[in-house]
């Protein structure tokens, strides 16, 4: 068959067409003057607007709500499809969902993006960006496990598979990130200050949820032991729901947002008797659960905060879900034949406790039926290589909050334990690095064995990283049960990376492959018949040199920096984290600084390094490694010796708006991280699509971008994870050192404080830890580094074989189609069909 899906033979998603037309107006039932209408009307009855006086701000809320009216209509029809077929849906549990500015993104799905600069252009907007730009970045997520579950949404609905993501509606962001002095300082993230009119508020699906207290035991009616959970305080989860659309279709999904109020919000007798604050202690303290994404750790009471957020929403999502099956007169025990629970990494690993308990102490379910429903509703992504990224919770600190399911896992484990011991009776050591409760030490819970144990899939992100999980990871799992573990390459949409992002280059896809090719991401293919097409390439070309001088005013703008959009723009762009080797690049920019010095220009070509991400508030390394970025900027770009050769750019407050300028300006993508610890990476993948060349390691989806785009259209470098792991006993980063006489002479330079006026001690914990330890192998890859940025500048000369090289970049990049990742979700582990909705009209 032809259409979005393309699935495998035999599979749930085979024999459903794609949409007969895509990006008509009429298929809409919108015109710009319905929408002129929409934002007139909205202006004066909600907004309280006339339009002679509305600012860009009140457009930007009327216009967004005129288009919600339009989500509307499908969302509902949506729930009404849902009601009338009882099919299986998938809840996407996860802490973050980074999803970014809705407006843009809602016009496109929709197909009115014309109609709506329009209907702008009658209130005297010339250009629709100057309201697109007014809305704030919704502060819901922090990297690439939120994008990704962000992409996940969008394209579950774009494939008309029912879905609901559950998450936290967190008051305030991560922060915001401002430099000063070179050093990144956290502001409070405010991203609701000025409304949010994406979502819909439902106080009569609120769910109350529990902490502390002590458990009972008693004898129901039937005489069977019974446990009864008495908590000490209680909250309530509050829904606010984000209409989640699909691309060109009638299918609108839903991501459900919990916001936690105090049950009790105001002690009058308290406050009679005078003692004011007490009067609201419990509403602030309950409050607190939905008010900041990641609150530190480093602390017992932020610690505390993070497991009473993790349960907070998973309680509320698994209730709201046995509530929709009771209202759909579906019995309880029937669970896993309509929800597919996906666990987005440990976050909402309590989730497997929280089901039994409510299986078993709310619906008086027998322990083997409930443990059978859900470990049969349950599958678990793993998102880290890193050992202390697996999250552990001490055993203090879980009872004090969640008495009754310490004992639930204590009894989990107990009948899991057993089970290790009849299959492998003669490794006994095997028992303590399975068990969910981590003996050494200060006792723990273990959340990934937690995960791990119920789920009836675990994926890993990427083909290396897949390997990685069951070889390393979690080997004695895999061998307990091989048939669980697979492999779901991460994706990203191509529709808002791409199609949004990138508009000279969607204009140009139209024209080369027809309206439709947003839905159908393997259309891209047909772009390598014209490789050979010279005046296609130009084309491209202008279409990258358009983005980058798009990027260059924004440069200019943040930074009061010029730079040239006909340089090689060389950008890493993501969190910043010593095993991302963001200091990599940068010793590397400072040896090529220190060529130029010496007057060794020959082979060198004019680059503007890029760099963008935050480090989290504790990490000094990371916020170390900024300083140096910054240090390294402020040197070069001041140096009337680098002019024309060498700019070095910070991009402050790196988020998914700034993101949606940078990947389609990006000559080279920097994926260098240290071979086995980069679970897959997301943003390798919309350069990709976007026709950056990649240099980098053979580490996370590297390697598959790799066999997608060909070797001779990446820059490989670097050792892979067995060479890594063989030198990990014997390895004397001074000694490698000692062998890079340039590389050597800029850690003088570093040390003599070139790069931070003067003082000597400022990046003297990052030369002694590259020097002394080097943990992630920068020094060890170094040179091999400089041989590939050789080969970058030898490849960017002859800009003929760069254009075509980035054309098939673009053209293979289809497989990375977050579409493709939950296709192969649907048929491998969830097990779940389309539902098409039918609409006349538009309504």
């Amino acid at each position: 068959m032809t259409g979005r899906f393309s699935p495998v033979a035999g599979s749930p998603l085979q024999g459903i067409p794609e949409p007969a037309s895509y990006g008509d107006p009429q298929r809409n039932g919108l015109s710009s003057d319905d929408l002129f209408d929409g934002i007139t009307e909205h202006l004066f009855f909600t907004l309280g607007r006339r339009a002679s006086g509305a600012s860009r701000h009140d457009l930007y809320l009327a216009l967004s709500h005129a288009v919600r009216d339009r989500l509307m209509t499908r969302h509902l029809a949506y729930k009404d499809a849902l009601r009338a077929q009882r099919p299986k849906a998938v809840a996407y549990l996860s802490a973050e969902f980074l999803i970014g500015p809705q407006l843009g993104n809602n016009l496109l799905m929709l197909g009115i993006q014309r109609q709506a600069a329009e209907a702008l252009a009658r209130f005297g907007i010339s250009d629709i960006e100057e309201v697109l730009d007014v809305e704030e970045e919704p502060g819901l997520g922090n990297g690439g496990l939120g994008r990704l579950a962000a992409c996940f949404l969008e394209s579950l609905a774009s494939l008309e598979i029912p879905a609901t993501g559950y998450g936290i509606r967190y008051e305030f962001g991560i922060f915001d990130q401002l430099i000063q002095d070179g050093w990144q300082v956290e502001i409070t993230d405010k991203w609701l200050k000025g409304g949010w009119p994406w979502e819909l508020v439902h106080p009569d699906k609120s769910c109350r949820v529990g902490f502390g207290g002590h458990t009972e035991t008693f004898h129901d009616d039937g005489g069977h032991h019974r446990v009864r959970w008495v908590p000490a305080v209680h909250a309530i989860g509050i829904p606010h729901d984000v209409p989640v659309l699909g691309y060109r279709v009638n299918t609108c999904d839903r991501l459900r947002l919990w916001r936690a109020e105090a049950a009790e919000a105001f002690d009058f007798q308290t406050f009679n008797a005078g003692d004011f604050y007490g009067a609201v202690e419990e509403k602030v303290g309950c409050e607190t659960l939905s008010k900041v994404l990641y609150p530190n750790d480093g602390t017992d009471s932020g610690r505390r905060l993070r497991l009473q957020q993790q349960y907070f929403f998973v309680s509320c999502s698994l209730q709201d879900m046995l509530r929709n099956l009771h209202q759909r007169g579906i019995a309880v025990q029937e669970f896993p034949q309509h929800w597919a629970v996906q666990l987005n990494d440990t976050h909402p690993a309590i989730a497997v406790a929280e089901l039994m308990r409510l299986f078993l102490d709310e619906h008086r379910l027998g322990w083997d039926l409930a443990w059978d429903l859900t470990s049969r509703s349950i599958a678990y992504t793993n998102h880290t290589l890193l050992p202390e990224a697996l999250e552990t919770w001490d055993l203090g600190l879980f009872a004090s909050l969640l008495p009754r399911h310490l004992e639930l896992i204590y009894e989990i484990n107990a009948r899991f334990l057993q089970r290790v011991r009849m299959a492998f009776p003669n490794e006994p050591a095997m028992l303590s690095r399975v068990s969910i409760i981590d003996e050494r030490g200060g006792k723990a819970v273990r959340m990934a064995n937690l995960a791990t144990v119920a789920a009836h899939h675990v994926n890993g992100v990427a083909a290396l990283h897949s390997t990685l999980v069951e070889s390393d990871l979690l080997p004695d799992f895999a061998r307990l049960h091989p048939e669980r573990f697979t492999n779901v390459t991460n994706g990203v949409t191509p529709r808002r990376w791409m199609a949004l992002a990138n508009p000279p280059l969607n204009d140009l896809l139209i024209e080369t492959l027809g309206e439709g090719w947003p839905a159908r991401p393997d259309a891209l293919r047909g772009l390598e018949a014209l490789q050979n097409d010279s005046g296609f390439l130009e084309r491209w070309a202008a279409c990258k040199l358009a983005c980058k001088r798009r990027l260059a005013a924004l440069i200019d703008r943040q930074s009061r920096l010029l730079v040239d959009p006909t340089s090689l723009f060389d950008v890493q762009v993501k969190r910043i984290h010593e095993y991302k080797r963001q200091h990599l690049n940068a010793l590397q920019v400072v040896v090529q600084y220190l060529r130029i010095k010496h007057g060794i220009t020959n082979g060198l070509v004019p680059r503007t390094v890029i760099f963008g991400g935050k480090a989290a508030p504790g990490y000094f390394m990371a916020k170390l490694i900024i300083r140096f970025i910054n240090g390294i900027a402020e040197v070069i770009n001041n140096d009337p010796e680098t002019r024309g050769l060498a700019k070095v750019v910070f991009l402050a407050d790196y988020n998914v708006k700034l993101g949606e300028k940078v990947y389609p300006a990006a000559d080279l993508s920097e994926q260098i991280s240290t071979a086995g610890l980069e679970a897959s990476g997301t943003g390798n993948m919309k350069f990709t699509m976007n026709g950056a060349l990649t240099i980098g390691t053979l580490d996370g989806a590297n390697v598959e971008i790799r066999e997608q785009v060909g070797a001779d259209n990446f820059f490989l470098f670097g050792h892979s994870t067995d060479e890594i792991a063989a030198m990990r006993a014997g390895y004397r980063p001074w000694e490698v050192l000692s062998t890079m006489p340039l590389l050597a002479e800029a850690f003088a330079l570093i040390e003599q404080g070139h790069f931070s006026n003067g003082d000597r001690e400022t990046f003297r914990p990052l030369v002694d830890n590259l020097r002394g330890f080097d943990p992630y192998f920068v020094l060890a890859d170094f040179q091999d580094y400089l041989r590939a940025q050789e080969s970058v500048s030898n490849t960017w000369v002859d800009r003929g074989r760069w254009n075509t090289m980035s054309l098939l970049n673009t053209a293979r990049s289809g497989f990375f189609s977050s579409d493709r990742s939950i296709r192969e979700y649907a048929e491998k582990i969830w097990n779940v069909q389309p539902l098409l909705i039918a609409m006349t009209n538009g309504h």
